[in-house]
């Protein structure tokens, strides 16, 4: 599991790691405030598959990430270089052949997991 660490030393290059067919866990931190006021910040992670980069390495760079739950379809977009978010982490990776992977939300295909290089 590779993790992503997002911080001002950081360069777009560590970024561009992540691609569509991914599936990778997104660090996100909230902001809460409790019923005396107190404003509480926690991390809360959003795991999917990795359905678009959009806007390359530069600074507006987006990622569509999608994952179900309970039935329901879910989609993110995120900033890459946004504030709020703390890490990303690669879990696992697909091969696939396109860019935008929208053909999954109703295909009933499944994806092949992409092998681990043996280095001996």
């Amino acid at each position: 599991m590779v993790a992503v660490k997002i911080s001002d030393k950081h360069t777009a290059a560590d970024l561009s790691t992540i691609k569509p067919g991914m599936v990778v866990k997104v660090h996100e931190k909230i902001k809460e405030k409790n019923a005396k006021g107190v404003e509480k910040e926690r991390i809360q992670i959003f795991e999917g598959l990795v359905l678009a980069r959009k806007h390359g390495n530069e600074a507006g760079a987006t990622i569509t990430v999608r994952k179900v739950s309970d039935g329901v379809g879910v989609e993110k977009i995120y900033h890459v270089f946004a504030p709020v978010i703390d890490k990303i982490e690669i879990v696992k990776e697909f091969v696939v052949k396109r860019a935008k992977l929208n053909y999954t939300k109703t295909s009933k295909k499944k994806l092949k997991e992409k092998k681990a290089d043996k280095k001996a």
